[in-house]
């Protein structure tokens, strides 16, 4: 084995998947692009790590409400587009040609590209670590849509999409919850 940096480190266990955040100030939209994300436990809480170099960030922490989409590799260029532009200068749904679709739950609008949307409201903050802690109260699929594989970023510029899946769950049936 070769050493490797230990400021590389974390590519080796990079979250997945990259998903864009989107957020309500009102009077306006706005999106960004988060790739370090994790799922907390069954009950549709989540968290994702930001902070005020983020535009959205105000946003988020004001109404403490967000729309977690997951788009799929089809969308790789408008993800990565997302996230290297600033919405305070720029309407990202506009320029990345990305639909609008109202929520139910929350203000902040649902992407009709991606293929799945989970409203979220803000549970906590840990400023500490710039942890934004969710919990979901909708959850949306398009279970129609053909692209399924989803963005993972390695953290060094490059991504990865999910590939071949396999089918474990009867033999971990008695650690899976009720329903899945």
């Amino acid at each position: 084995m070769e050493d490797l940096p230990l400021g590389k480190a974390f590519t080796l266990i990079e979250p997945g998947p990259v998903v864009l955040v989107t957020t309500n100030e009102g009077h306006r939209d706005n999106v960004m692009t988060i790739s370090w994300t994790m799922v907390l436990d069954f009950t549709a809480r989540f968290a994702i790590t930001t902070g005020v170099w983020n535009h959205s960030y105000a946003a988020l922490t004001r109404t403490k409400e967000c729309v977690i989409a997951i788009p799929t590799v089809d969308l790789l260029d408008a993800v990565i587009g997302v996230g290297t532009c600033s919405g305070e200068d720029t309407d990202k749904f506009e320029k990345f040609a990305l639909t609008r679709v109202q929520a139910k739950q929350v203000r902040a609008p649902l992407i009709a590209e991606c293929l799945a949307n989970i409203e979220c409201r803000v549970a906590d903050i840990v400023e500490r670590h710039n942890i934004v802690v969710l919990q979901g109260v909708a959850a949306h699929v398009d279970g129609d849509r053909k692209e399924k594989k989803l963005i993972h970023a390695v953290g060094d510029g490059t991504f990865v999409a999910d590939g071949r899946h396999f089918d474990r769950r009867e033999a971990m049936r008695s650690k899976l919850p009720s329903g899945v």
